[in-house]
C-alpha cells in the first residue's frame, strides 16, 4: 500500500473525460469527501468552451483537479499524482501534465479505435511506450456500472451515466473517505428524478468502492493515508468564490439593513453569481435577468437611487457595455458594486478559461477622467469580506466599486471557516439631510459630502421634502444643478479624483505576508496568483533566499506606505495573467521600475512558474551562472 504520511506531504488528484460524463460533479463530491475529513485542499474546474462538443474529442474535455493534503494547501498543484481518464481523448489532452511515476487509471472500454480516431490517436497509448513512465490501472468502468445498475432497471444511457459514481467509489476508497455523505448528496440531488435514477447511482458508487477494496487484495489500487491538516479550530465548508461573493453580498446587505438588488445578464464565468443570489431571497437579496449587459446595469443604478444597493455583475465583454452606466453612478454619485469575473480575452476570447485581462479596464477604462475604487479578492474563501468591504466602501463614498475575480477564483473550492457576523461591523450610510425651506439650502444639503469620505448623503424618492433632480450632465458642486461652468467643471473632476483618494483613509496599510520589510527581492501579486506565489516564496526561503511576499488587495487606490514599503527592496517582481498590468500600475503611480513574469495561457500560475522566475531574478543570480 503507497502511504502518504500526514505530516508534510500531498497528493494532487485530476479527472477528465466528456463534458458530459459528470467530472465536475465527480470531482466536487470528492472536494467534499476531502473537506468533511479535515484535509485542506483546492480544486480546479477546467471546462472546455464548446457547449457541447462531439463525443470523444480532444476539444470536448473536461477536467477537474483537487489538491488535498495534511498541511496549507494553497494551488490545485502544478502536477496530477493520480489522473482517472474516462476515455482516449482525457489521456491525451492531461497526459502532458503528469508527473513520472504518476498512477493513471483508464477506463478501457473506451479504449476503441473509434474513440482514438476521434481524438487523433494513431495508435493504441498502451501499446506505444507512452505510459511506460506510468502506473498504469486498467478498468472497464463502463462494463462494471452497466452491471451494478442492471438490477434497478435503467435504460443503456441513463445506465451509462452513472460511471462516475462508480468512479467516484473506487477513489472514495483509495482515500479512505466515507460514503454517506456523498449518499444523503445523492438523495436531495436525485429527489424529484425517477427512484432508479438514485438506485442506479447509489450501486454504482457502492460498485466502485467494492472492487477497488477487492482489487488491492492484489496490489492492483493503491491507498492513499492523508491525516487532518493543522487548521484553526472552527466550523468548515466548501465553497467556490462564485458562492463566497454571493453570500459576501448577502452579509453586506444585513450589516446595511439595506435589500441588494442584483441585475445581471448571462456571461460565462460570471453567470454562477446570479445562479446562487437566486436562491437567497430569504436573505433580502432580489434579482433581475436583464435584457442585456446596459439594461441590467442601469437596473442596479436605479435600485441604488430606490435606495436598496445595486449589485451587477459581468465578465470584460460585458463590461465593457456597462461602461457608460457606470459612469453614469459615478456623476450621480450613487453606491454600485461591480463584480468582474475575469476571463481570457480579448473580444469573447476564451470565455472558460481564466486571465487576470481586465485591471486596466477597472482602473482606466471609462470616457474621460473617471477614477473608481478596486479591490480583489485573493482566493474563494477572501471573495465573502471582500464583497464586504467592497459594499462597505460603495456606500461610505457614494461610488461604484470594482471587485476583481476570475474564472479559477469563482469555480475553484476550498475549505472556508463559517464566520461570526457579530465580529463585522454594521455598513453605516450618510444620513438624509433634513428638509429645508429655501430650495437652494436643500439642495445643498443634498449634495453635502462628508469631510471625511466626501460621500453625499444617501437620499431616495419618497424622502420628505428631498425631491431633487440628478442626472449624467455635469453638475453644480453644491446645488447639483446642471452646469457647464468650466471652474465648476475642474472643480467636479478634482471631486471625483479625491473621492477615490479618501478610500485609502480607511484601509489597511500593505503588510509584508512573508520574509522581510526589506531585502534583495519581493514578490508583489494580486488577485489569483496568490496561491501560487505563497507556496513559491516559502520554497525559495526553505532553500535559503531572502525573499518576500506581498499580496495587493486593493488597486485604486493603492495603499498609503506600498511606495515607500516596495522601496527598501532590491528588486519587485511581479507575476500576473496578462502582459503586465499590474506591473504598469506600480511605474504609473508609484514610478517604481518592476520585473515582469506574465502568462497568458488561460491555466493559472504553477507554482513552479514563479519559483523559478524568483531564482532567476534574485540579485546575484545571473553572475552566478555565468
Amino acid at each position: 500500500m503507497a502511504k502518504i504520511t500526514p505530516e508534510n506531504s500531498s497528493v494532487v488528484v485530476r479527472f477528465a473525460g466528456d463534458s458530459g460524463d459528470g467530472v465536475q460533479l465527480l470531482g466536487s463530491q470528492f472536494a467534499e469527501s476531502t473537506a468533511l475529513a479535515g484535509a485542506d485542499f483546492s480544486t480546479f474546474p477546467d471546462f472546455p468552451a464548446e457547449i457541447r462538443a462531439p463525443v470523444g474529442t480532444t476539444f470536448g474535455v473536461s477536467a477537474f483537479q483537487i489538491n488535498l493534503g495534511a498541511r496549507r494547501i494553497s494551488t490545485a498543484g502544478d502536477q496530477p499524482d493520480v489522473l482517472v481518464a474516462l476515455n482516449p481523448a482525457a489521456l491525451k489532452v492531461n497526459l502532458p501534465l503528469l508527473q513520472k511515476g504518476a498512477l493513471i487509471v483508464l477506463n478501457t472500454d473506451a479504449f476503441n479505435d473509434r474513440n482514438f480516431a476521434k481524438a487523433h490517436i494513431a495508435a493504441d497509448p498502451r501499446k506505444t511506450g507512452e505510459l511506460d513512465d506510468f502506473q498504469v490501472i486498467e478498468i472497464a468502468i463502463s462494463t462494471q456500472t452497466l452491471e451494478a445498475v442492471k438490477p434497478h432497471g435503467l435504460s443503456k444511457s441513463d445506465a451509462e451515466q452513472c460511471k462516475n459514481f462508480w468512479a467516484l467509489g473506487a477513489i472514495l476508497w483509495m482515500f479512505g473517505r466515507d460514503r454517506d455523505p456523498i449518499v444523503q448528496w445523492a438523495q436531495k440531488k436525485f429527489a424529484k428524478k425517477p427512484p432508479e435514477i438514485l438506485a442506479g447511482n447509489l450501486a454504482a458508487l457502492d460498485a466502485g468502492h467494492a472492487y477497488a477494496e477487492t482489487a488491492e487484495l492484489s496490489a492492483e489500487i493503491p491507498q492513499f493515508v492523508i491525516g487532518e491538516a493543522p487548521m484553526e479550530k472552527g466550523e468548515y465548508r466548501s465553497i467556490t468564490g462564485a458562492e463566497a461573493i454571493s453570500l459576501g453580498l448577502a452579509a453586506a446587505g444585513e450589516l446595511a439593513d439595506r435589500q441588494i438588488v442584483f441585475c445581471g445578464y448571462p456571461i460565462t464565468p460570471a453567470s454562477s453569481i446570479l445562479h446562487h443570489l437566486s436562491r437567497m431571497g430569504d436573505l433580502g437579496v432580489a434579482t433581475f435577468q436583464a435584457e442585456d449587459e446596459i439594461a441590467a446595469c442601469c437596473a442596479a443604478i436605479g435600485a441604488s437611487y430606490g435606495g436598496a444597493i445595486g449589485v451587477t455583475s459581468s465578465s470584460g465583454p460585458g463590461i465593457a457595455l456597462k461602461t457608460e452606466a457606470i459612469g453614469l453612478a459615478m456623476a450621480t454619485e450613487l453606491p454600485l458594486v461591480i463584480v468582474n469575473s475575469q476571463r481570457g480575452g480579448p473580444s469573447t476570447g476564451l470565455p472558460t478559461k481564466t486571465e487576470q485581462s481586465d485591471l486596466y479596464q477597472a482602473v482606466y477604462g471609462r470616457n474621460a477622467d473617471a477614477p473608481l475604487p478596486v479591490i480583489a479578492a485573493a482566493g474563494p474563501g477572501d471573495c465573502f469580506d471582500a464583497a464586504i468591504e467592497a459594499t462597505r466602501v460603495a456606500i461610505r463614498h457614494m461610488t461604484p466599486v470594482f471587485l476583481l475575480t476570475d474564472g479559477y477564483i469563482a469555480n475553484a473550492a476550498g475549505p472556508w471557516e463559517l464566520p461570526d457576523m457579530a465580529d463585522y461591523e454594521p455598513i453605516l450610510s450618510n444620513a438624509a439631510p433634513k428638509p429645508a425651506d429655501d430650495p437652494v439650502d436643500l439642495k445643498k444639503a443634498i449634495w453635502d459630502r462628508d469631510a471625511s469620505s466626501l460621500g453625499r448623503p444617501w437620499v431616495a424618492p419618497g424622502m420628505e421634502g428631498l425631491a431633487h433632480r440628478i442626472g449624467g450632465l455635469e453638475k453644480d458642486i453644491e446645488t447639483g444643478d446642471i452646469s457647464y461652468d468650466a471652474k465648476n467643471h475642474q472643480a467636479m473632476g478634482e471631486l471625483r479624483a479625491q473621492k477615490v483618494a479618501k478610500v485609502a483613509d480607511f484601509i489597511a496599510d500593505q503588510v509584508v505576508e512573508q520574509g522581510n520589510t526589506k531585502g534583495p527581492l519581493v514578490v508583489v501579486g494580486w488577485g489569483s496568483t496568490h496561491g501560487a506565489i505563497w507556496r513559491a516564496v516559502q520554497q525559495a526561503r526553505e532553500q535559503g533566499l531572502d525573499v518576500a511576499q506581498i499580496h495587493l488587495r486593493w488597486l485604486n487606490p493603492l495603499p498609503k506606505n506600498l511606495g515607500r514599503l516596495l522601496a527598501d527592496y532590491d528588486r519587485v517582481l511581479v507575476p500576473e495573467m496578462n502582459f503586465g498590468q499590474c506591473a504598469t500600475l506600480l511605474r504609473d503611480k508609484l514610478g517604481l521600475d518592476v520585473v515582469q513574469l506574465n502568462k497568458v495561457s488561460g491555466q493559472p500560475f504553477k507554482i513552479v512558474e514563479v519559483l523559478n522566475a524568483i531564482r532567476e531574478n534574485y540579485p546575484g543570480a545571473q553572475q552566478a551562472a555565468e
